[in-house]
């Protein structure tokens, strides 16, 4: 479903949609939405997701180079400010 429909008085028509969810991660989300002040789990769902369209934070491969970057990091394979000035011709000023 790529958009919602529009009715005659121009207003977007409801959709429903399923999807499946482990139980203990269910219980987080309803912890969460109640605690946050939310009226109902769809409410807080809908919310999540207008919010996560409106306000994308990382795609994929921005995801997946943040966790490439933290396994260097484990590994130790990191480069120090010093050699990265000197490897990239640029000064600390």
């Amino acid at each position: 479903m790529s958009e919602a429909a529009t009715n005659d008085d121009g207003e977007d028509d409801i959709a429903t949609v399923n999807f499946k969810l482990t139980e203990s991660f269910l219980e987080q989300v309803d912890d969460t939405w109640q605690g946050r002040g939310f009226n109902s789990r769809s409410e807080f769902i809908r919310y999540t997701l207008r919010d996560a369209v409106e306000f994308p934070t990382f795609d994929r491969d921005e995801l997946v180079a943040l966790l490439e970057a933290e396994e260097d990091i484990r590994e130790g394979r990191t480069t120090s400010a010093e050699e990265a000035r000197e490897r990239f011709g640029t000064s600390d000023e």
